[in-house]
């Protein structure tokens, strides 16, 4: 059996509850198109009269109901489903076991007309299928910033001034860098994070790994070595492997071809170091989940398969890799600092 365990005291220092509601207000500013983009598509669907209607209905059920072609409908929908509820605009029940789990999403609360955005290609995504960026542009979100310099740099930069925010705070709240000699960062980008990291602790020597157009733009760090490459063939050896904001992007078979190279990578007691927001089972009403929620359908709009995943989901990646268990040290902002561990 694998473990899933929270550090919740000892030498880690969490964020306070008061610096996690702050940042994820701001993290719902920054994100802020994502709630009238998803209540577009909710009326472009009529999910609100469709289940006004029967009273109260599954995602699968209205999944049937819309005729969807597309095999992945049933997910999406709950997860749109799942963000209405989060934002108080509808309750859900738990479905019986007999019912193969899931939720009855029921009362809508009201009915939004919201102006028409970028999000154009949310309903035909869903009943059609295929990923609302690739439809609107022709190619895969992480291919277009090679096709197009200008976005490159803007996006480079956006990631550079949010990860600045949150990899500060991470070095003074989690205390296990403090004995390490040799990390690798996976997707590391420009090499921010890192710079950050080894600042702090600088006997550590650090590879900064990610593919080739975006660490041409690399700021060098003393102790920082930069490689590219396709972490999805191969991930540098390490004595730890760090990921932030990573398998949020990618669907559950990518994820596990990822952690099963990040296993093959690592001594016998080696981890790797995870930074992802876990969602709650059920829906809270809360600006932490609600931010969560969010980055979920930003993910799903943009990476195909990418998505935000429960505690329990990270363990089963986890355990289905190789690994032992994941252990929960402490909470930056809107996220937790997880060591997937051999």
């Amino acid at each position: 059996m694998g473990s899933l365990v929270e550090e919740s005291k000892g030498s880690h220092r969490h964020t306070s509850e008061e610096e996690a509601q702050n940042y994820c207000i701001a993290m719902q500013l920054a994100a802020s198109s994502v709630l009238p983009m998803v209540l577009q598509t909710a009326i472009e669907l009529d999910l609100f009269r469709m289940i006004a209607k029967a009273g109260q209905a599954s995602a699968s059920e209205i999944a049937s109901l819309l005729a969807a072609n597309n095999p992945a409908a049933e997910g999406m929908l709950d997860r749109l489903l799942y963000f209405l509820t989060a934002h108080s605009l509808l309750t859900c029940s738990a479905l019986d076991a007999a019912d193969h789990g899931g939720w009855h999403f029921i009362e809508p609360i009201f009915d939004i007309d919201p102006r028409k955005g970028n999000w154009s290609q949310l309903k035909d995504s869903i009943t059609e299928g295929g990923i609302p960026f690739n439809r609107a542009h022709g190619v895969h979100v992480f291919e277009y910033p090679a096709k197009n310099p200008i976005y490159n740099r803007l996006f480079n930069t956006a990631m550079l001034n949010h990860t600045i925010m949150i990899t500060n705070k991470i070095v003074e709240s989690y205390k296990g860098f403090e004995n390490l000699k040799h990390m690798v960062d996976v997707g590391g980008g420009v090499g921010t994070t890192l710079g950050i990291i080894t600042n702090k602790y600088p006997t550590i020597k650090a590879i900064n790994y990610d593919l080739l157009h975006v660490i041409q733009n690399a700021v060098p760090y003393p102790g920082v070595e930069y490689l590219g490459g396709n972490m999805f063939e191969s991930v540098p050896n390490g004595e730890t492997i760090f990921m932030k904001w990573i398998l949020h992007d990618w669907s559950d078979e990518e994820c596990l071809k990822l952690l099963k190279n990040c296993y093959k990578a690592l001594p016998e007691h080696g981890m790797v170091i995870v930074v992802e927001g876990p969602l709650p089972e059920i829906p809270e009403r809360t600006a932490s989940v609600q931010a969560l929620c969010d980055a979920d359908l930003v993910m799903m709009t943009q990476c195909p398969g990418g998505r935000e995943r429960t505690r329990q989901e990270f363990l089963d990646l986890a355990m289905a890799s190789g690994f032992a268990g994941v252990r929960f040290n402490c909470r930056v902002y809107n996220y937790w600092i997880m060591e997937f561990f051999k």
